[in-house]
């Protein structure tokens, strides 16, 4: 009930309401079927046997269960979906930062309800992992449209606090995906990149197709500071105050080496890798994005 009554608190249905509008005028209009499935139309899995009854399709009569014991038994199927696809959201305290109109966080998270709603709206199955040091929220993936608004909520209600530990996030859900399909990776990956890729070889073992979407604040990626400054410690950091401008050139380096490691590391696994930072109109980064995989897989 407790969080039933949060889920109505009316800054957290404003917060529902903008990410499923900003979602739709993100998605809508693209060409359905985007993700190039390589299923077509529904598959299905078999679920268990039944006895015959007169009408039934003798097409799916069990031949062996027959000649077995001389009974009639029908095979019965569920339907699946083309793709069934995870969203692992970054809840960890570093992704509020924020130096303009959005944080990490906010950014994100139109970026995940974006592509749950495209997903969905594709007929297809959307899942939802939040995150931080551990797995705090694990929605399996479903595909009816009441499921969309589940995830929105669950991302809406979220307020960054707490230390990350991506690698044995990563393997813990790795664990959990039982079928194969694609793994959306959505954070600041603030983390050891040598830790953060074996994570991502796991999905990559199990034949999951991966995306790998790094959120960086424009701050991080070009750090304007010019006068001495307080930066505040996220994460359990501490507090520090220093000259920017002595320390620029060495963070620039180092955020330089940071990336480029993660993203000769996805291409390594056939990972797809895209940075995108917060100041980004995220309509265009997105398409953009979406085109350039189009493009990929039509090429294969």
């Amino acid at each position: 009930m407790e969080s039933y009554q949060r889920y109505l608190d009316p800054r957290v249905l404003n917060k529902i309401s903008r990410l499923e509008i900003k979602a739709r005028m993100i998605v809508e209009g693209f060409v359905s079927g985007l993700h190039k499935s390589p299923y077509h139309g529904y598959s299905v899995e078999f679920a268990e046997h039944r006895e015959y009854v007169p009408g039934d399709d003798l097409r799916h009569l069990d031949w062996r269960v027959l000649g077995r014991s001389d009974r009639l038994y029908i095979k019965e199927y569920e339907q699946e979906t083309n793709l069934r696809s995870c969203i692992l959201l970054d809840t960890s305290e570093s992704m509020s930062y924020q130096s303009g109109e959005l944080s990490k966080y906010e950014f994100a998270s139109y970026l995940a309800a974006s592509l749950a709603y495209l997903v969905i709206h594709q007929q297809d199955a959307a899942g939802l992992v939040l995150f931080d040091r551990e797995v705090s929220r694990f929605i399996p993936p479903s595909s009816s449209t009441g499921h969309l608004r589940n995830l929105v909520t669950e991302i809406a209600a979220v307020e960054p606090k707490k230390k990350g530990a991506m690698s044995a996030v990563l393997h813990d859900v790795a664990e959990r995906l039982k079928k194969k399909g694609l793994v959306i990776l959505i954070s600041d990956l603030f983390d050891d990149p040598k830790e953060i890729l074996s994570g991502l070889r796991h999905f990559r073992h199990d034949k999951h197709d991966v995306i790998v979407f790094h959120v960086m604040d424009e701050y991080e990626t070009t750090f304007p500071f010019q006068r001495m400054t307080l930066f505040e410690g996220l994460e359990e950091y501490p507090e520090l105050l220093a000259d920017p401008r002595a320390l620029r050139e060495q963070y620039l380096a180092e955020i330089k080496e940071f990336t480029v490691t993660l993203q000769r590391g996805c291409m390594e696994n056939r990972i797809d890798y895209c940075q995108v930072t917060t100041d980004m109109n995220l309509d265009v980064a997105l398409s953009a994005y979406l085109a350039t995989r189009l493009g990929t897989r039509a090429r294969k």
